[in-house]
C-alpha cells in the first residue's frame, strides 16, 4: 500500500485520487488559517515554487482539531491561503488528522511515519509528511519544522528519481 491508494476531495469539491501523483515527491501537510504556524504557508509556497517543476507537490489539508484554528468553509480557506499567502499548490477539504473520523489517509501516514516514542497522533497544525516518488513515507516533521529546513530532504528524493 502507498499513498496512491488514496483519494481525497478537492477544495473545490471534486475528487481526487492521490494516483494522479504517481511518480511526484509529496509533501503532505496538515493546515490551519488561525495558528501560530499559519505564516508557514509563505514558506511552503516558496519551497512549491522551488522544486515544482522537478517533480514536487505539496498537499494542503486544512484540519480544525487543533485549538479549532481552522473554522472556516472550503471557500474562506481558499480565499484566504489565496489572498494572503498566495497559495498554489493544491488545497483539500477540511478533514479531521486524528480519531475515529480520521482521513483515511492520514491513517496511513501516521502509521508509516510515527512521532516521537512511537506515536502516531498529529500533535498540531503544520504537521508534515514527506513522501518519496513510489508513494512511501519516508519522513515526518514536527509543526515547528520550517519548510526551508526541509529542501535538502526534499532535493534528495528528487534526485533519487532521476
Amino acid at each position: 500500500m502507498t499513498v496512491y491508494d488514496f483519494a481525497a476531495n478537492r477544495i473545490d469539491g471534486s475528487e481526487q485520487s492521490l494516483a494522479d501523483y504517481s511518480g511526484k515527491v509529496l509533501l503532505i501537510v496538515n493546515t490551519a488559517s488561525k495558528c501560530g504556524f499559519t505564516p508557514q504557508y509563505e514558506g511552503l509556497q516558496a519551497i512549491y515554487q522551488s522544486y515544482r517543476q522537478q517533480g514536487f507537490e505539496i498537499l494542503g489539508f486544512p484540519c480544525n482539531q487543533f485549538g479549532k484554528q481552522e473554522p472556516g468553509n472550503s471557500t474562506e480557506i481558499q480565499e484566504f491561503c489565496s489572498l494572503n499567502y498566495q497559495v498554489s499548490f493544491p488545497m483539500f477539504e477540511k478533514i479531521d488528522v486524528n480519531g475515529e473520523e480520521a482521513h483515511p489517509l492520514y491513517r496511513y501516514l501516521k502509521s508509516n511515519a510515527p512521532g516521537i516514542l512511537g506515536s502516531e497522533r498529529i500533535k498540531w497544525n503544520f504537521t508534515k509528511f514527506l513522501v518519496n516518488r513510489d508513494g512511501h513515507v519516508v519522513k515526518r516533521y514536527a509543526s515547528a519544522v520550517k519548510p526551508a529546513d526541509m529542501g535538502l530532504d526534499i532535493e534528495k528524493l528528487l534526485k533519487a528519481g532521476n
